[in-house]
């Protein structure tokens, strides 16, 4: 195809193009358009480490700049994954970087990184700037320390969630002096000490941070130290938020913290307080009304104390994501705290409720779908929400639905499984069927309570756009996924568990597994001999049995149902790093 435009003026058009599915179709259109996206793409992203190999991704984007990778699937989150699954960085870090020396940032996801490759990264990238690990292990201080000393041009550090173990406090002192680049570090999640005076030589001394998010043993009076020393931060993660230990409520602590933070005029982030005594939370009211971003998942504080904070935060907006505004707080905030975010937040994008007390050993909450409802009815911008909660009603949801059809996420998790509506002990089908007909463009939905097949049918049958569903204990037959796999024509990642759903249907179904990027099924009704002729029917898929009790030399019957069953499209072949547990089944191709 003979273009009518240059080839400059093509790539500079692509530049314009940040969505990685956009340039995916762009380059889908000829073979010139591939070409100069090939080698004009900058960012690449690898939903899964396994369906691509770091030569293929290397071979097809040779001027990578900046890299995101994820390994484990998201059920590793609820630790259904087993140790020593894989997920391993080293072999993608290191073919990096002998063939991307100037990559600039490297994000991952669920991944297990050594202090070897950390070491590796730190000095083999000229123009290194941003590391950000989310929910990765296998690294310790040390590796910190590495990146630390031999990154120098380093602007972002930010440790979200991370397994890391502790060998000195002190890591922090390894960045040298002539380090003034940073603009984001967050090390909020760390559970060890941190040195204090190195926090505070680097603060000082990076005039361009905007983000200091600190952990739990950073004090008060450490926390009104450092904000003196940068007045400029948008963003702040207050760490403990406790006083020194064996002290009284000291007035000029609380004096000169309050007056730390009237001098944050560019705050617009906060997020923290754990540990945090109310007698200073009022402290920070006078940043509460510039405030769009407000994280108060690991407060602990109570209903009362929250609604005070949060009716003076008219203009809240934003947590996660810079592009997405919501609130994220643990369900002690109960009903009074969410009608009291309705009132005055009207602004909110995203919600996010999470149990304090999961297991129920605690005392009540007053949380239920009252506050949901309140919720989707006082803001009008809502689109995202995760609830978590121990009752809901066919009503409710149906009143969510009718108030925000603009909503893209919606994850309600009943924490006790096949909870039914409390008022009818009916299934929740109904309200949820609601919230597939109304939101439109709802993209990601988690289920939770009773639900009969019922609904999967209308899932799959309105689910247009839906690309993420995860579903618990739910259906009544092989149907529910039949439903569900026949439909859903935007589906990609489908995660289910304790649910009756089988062969059947996955066979029936197995090509609209190539359309996807994952499926995941744990205590299911599926059996070992339906995964082996999944593996032998498509061999483009990657079908891994997953059983802690599996041996090598043993055998199982094709009537045996698998522990966890994983299937990912892959470009890679069956992976090499599997632990013993782990068997990927065998395609015709590959055999």
């Amino acid at each position: 195809m003979d273009s009518a435009f240059p080839e400059e003026v093509l790539e500079h058009v692509f530049s314009f193009v940040g969505s990685h599915a956009d340039r995916n179709a762009i380059s889908a259109v000829c073979r010139l358009w591939r070409r100069i996206e090939r080698q004009s793409r900058r960012r690449i992203f690898v939903g899964n480490i396994y369906a691509v190999s770091p030569t293929i991704a290397i071979r097809r984007f040779p001027a990578a700049r900046a890299v995101e990778l994820k390994g484990k699937p998201h059920f590793a989150d609820f630790n259904l994954v087993p140790y020593g699954w894989g997920g391993g960085a080293g072999a993608w870090i290191s073919a990096m970087a002998e063939a991307w020396p100037w990559l600039e940032e490297i994000r991952l996801k669920r991944m297990v990184v050594s202090d070897e490759s950390l070491e590796v990264l730190s000095r083999s990238f000229r123009n290194f700037r941003v590391l950000v690990l989310s929910s990765c292990e296998g690294f310790s201080t040390d590796g910190l320390a590495a990146v630390a000393a031999n990154c120098r041009n380093l602007s972002v550090l930010d440790l979200r969630e991370n397994e890391v173990e502790d060998r000195t406090g002190h890591w922090l002192n390894h960045f040298p002096e002539s380090c003034t680049s940073l603009v984001t570090l967050n090390i909020a999640h760390l559970v060890s000490e941190v040195s204090f005076s190195a926090i505070e030589r680097l603060v000082g001394r990076c005039p361009n941070l905007r983000t200091l998010r600190l952990n739990h043993s950073v004090t008060l009076d450490r926390l009104a130290s450092l904000l003196c020393k940068a007045p400029q931060l948008s963003d702040i993660g207050t760490g403990g938020f406790s006083a020194l230990p064996a002290e009284e409520v000291r007035p000029e602590l609380y004096t000169k913290l309050e007056s730390a933070f009237m001098g944050c005029k560019c705050l617009r982030s906060l997020s923290g307080f754990g540990d945090a005594s109310p007698v200073y939370l009022s402290a920070v009211y006078s940043v509460c009304p510039g405030l769009t971003t407000l994280n108060l998942s690991y407060a602990s504080l109570q209903s009362p104390d929250l609604v005070k904070m949060i009716s003076r935060c008219p203009n809240l907006q934003q947590l996660w994501k810079v592009e997405f505004a919501s609130s994220q707080v643990m369900d002690c905030i109960e009903d009074e705290g969410l009608e009291a975010v309705a009132e005055s937040c009207r602004s909110l994008k995203e919600l996010r409720v999470f149990p304090s007390d999961p297991y129920g050993q605690g005392p009540p909450v007053a949380l239920t779908e009252r506050g949901l409802v309140a919720i989707s009815v006082g803001c009008p911008s809502l689109h995202s929400i995760l609830y978590f909660c121990r009752q809901m009603t066919n009503v409710a949801l149906q009143a969510v639905a009718h108030s925000r059809p603009n909503l893209t996420c919606f994850r309600l998790c009943i924490i006790d499984p096949r909870t039914t509506d409390y008022l009818t002990g009916q299934p929740l089908d109904t309200g949820f069927s609601a919230v597939v007909e109304s939101c439109q463009g709802l993209r990601r939905l988690s289920l939770s309570g009773l639900l009969t097949d019922r609904v999967f049918e209308r899932i799959g049958t309105l689910g247009h756009r839906l690309e993420m569903l995860s579903v618990a204990f739910a259906g009544d037959s092989d149907a529910g996924l039949h439903f569900i796999l026949s439909g859903c024509p935007s589906l990609r990642k489908l995660e289910i568990r304790d649910c009756p759903f089988g062969d059947t249907a996955l066979l029936a179904n197995a090509g609209k597994l190539e359309t996807m990027r994952s499926l995941w099924m744990s205590s299911c009704h599926v059996t070992l001999g339906a995964c082996r002729a999944l593996a032998e029917k498509m061999p483009r898929l990657n079908v891994e049995v997953i059983d802690e009790g599996w041996k090598p030399s043993s055998k199982r019957p094709d009537d045996w149902f698998v522990e966890k069953l994983y299937v990912y499209r892959t470009v890679a072949g069956p992976r090499l790093d599997m632990p013993s547990y782990v068997y990927t089944l065998p395609s015709q191709q590959g055999s």
